[in-house]
Order: C-alpha cells, then sequence, then structure tokens
C-alpha cells in the first residue's frame, strides 16, 4: 500500500507539473499512467473522465482522487489529490513572489508565448482521444518498445453506433430544440445520458 501511495503521488506529482492547460490535458498523462502501471485500462479511463465531467470541481482533479482511489483506496485518492496540487500551489507561491519583478522582463513573455502550442497540442490529443473512444471502435495504442501511438480496430465495425446516436441526441436537445429545453439546467442532460446509457446496457446494444 505505502509503494502505491508513493507512486501514486510521484506520478500525479508529474502530471500537475506537466499537463499546461487544464484538465483536459492530464488525459495524455493519465493514458501513459494507466499503461505502465495497470491500474486501470483506456475504457476504465473514459469511464473516469465522464464521472469526473459530471460531477463539481476540476476535472485535473477530480481524475486524480478517482485514479487514487481505484488504485489504492481513500489513503490513495488522498495521496493523489495531493501529488495532483501539489505542484500547482509551488508554482503559484513562486510566481505571486517574482511576478512584480518579471512582470515586464521579455524572456517571460517569450517562454510563455511557447507554452501555447503545447498546451493546444495536449488538448487537442486529449479531444481526439475521447472522440475515438466515444464515437468509434477505434483505440490508439502504443506499440511495444515506441513511443508513437498506432490507431487499432476494436470492434467489428469503426463505428460505435450507440455514441453516435446519444451524441447526435444531445447535439439536437442542445442547439435545434425549443428554448424550454435549451434552457434547460445541465445536470437535466447529464442525467438524461445516464439514463440512455443504463437503458443500452440492458438491451445488449
Amino acid at each position: 500500500m505505502m509503494t502505491t501511495c508513493l507512486q501514486l503521488f510521484w506520478e500525479f506529482f508529474k502530471t500537475g507539473l506537466f499537463a499546461v492547460g487544464g484538465g483536459m490535458a492530464t488525459l495524455p498523462f493519465l493514458q501513459a499512467i494507466g499503461e505502465s502501471t495497470g491500474w486501470y485500462t483506456y475504457t476504465d479511463l473514459m469511464n473516469m473522465l465522464a464521472v469526473s465531467e459530471s460531477t463539481p470541481g476540476p476535472i485535473g482533479i477530480n481524475m486524480a482522487t478517482y485514479v487514487g482511489f481505484t488504485a489504492a483506496g481513500i489513503p490513495g485518492a488522498i495521496i493523489a489529490t495531493l501529488g495532483e496540487v501539489t505542484p500547482s500551489i509551488i508554482v503559484i507561491l513562486i510566481v505571486a513572489a517574482v511576478l512584480h519583478s518579471f512582470r515586464n522582463n521579455p524572456y517571460v513573455d517569450r517562454a510563455f508565448y511557447g507554452l501555447r502550442p503545447a498546451s493546444t497540442g495536449l488538448i487537442g490529443a486529449a479531444c481526439a482521444a475521447v472522440v475515438l473512444e466515444v464515437l468509434t471502435t477505434v483505440q490508439l495504442v502504443t506499440q511495444s518498445g515506441g513511443i508513437v501511438k498506432a490507431p487499432v480496430l476494436s470492434g467489428g465495425s469503426l463505428l460505435n453506433v450507440p455514441g453516435l446516436l446519444l451524441a447526435a441526441l444531445l447535439i439536437v436537445l442542445t442547439n435545434f430544440a425549443p428554448k424550454k429545453v435549451t434552457g434547460l439546467h445541465p445536470i437535466v442532460f447529464i442525467a438524461l445520458s445516464a439514463a440512455v446509457g443504463i437503458v443500452f446496457h440492458f438491451a445488449g446494444v
């Protein structure tokens, strides 16, 4: 248990330190953690994402708590969450202490400018992975000994029909339905999605 908790802290410390761009940018790191540790599968990760998106709080913190609990129960959830937030706390304290001195420094401006494409790439990769997982049966798999992920067809059909139907339904309800429908609280659509998923599961779709 202690070894697992230490590993959780270290893995999420690295994630919190390098996942520039917010919660969605942590997904590539989380996928790498799952592949290297075996704590969860890629499908488990997508389920964690769905739960984290539908619960209060920052998605990165929610994901860390979820993964930590999956790997080592309540102690793991606490340790993983601490590992995720510790780099941000340290960086913010440093920035607050030196911001006045370096606010107009051209090197600092260029460093932040260079971070923009990195955060954009991380978020874009996460979005692409989610779309492939939810709307198709394609999974991105790292080949043995390599670092580049290759698309692999995991089912007989390319498209995930239930996922496409649900996505189409939500697009219609949130964009083209009457105002009294589009004005509903987001939790209504979350609950609707959960209900449809349960129906599909028991229907064997």
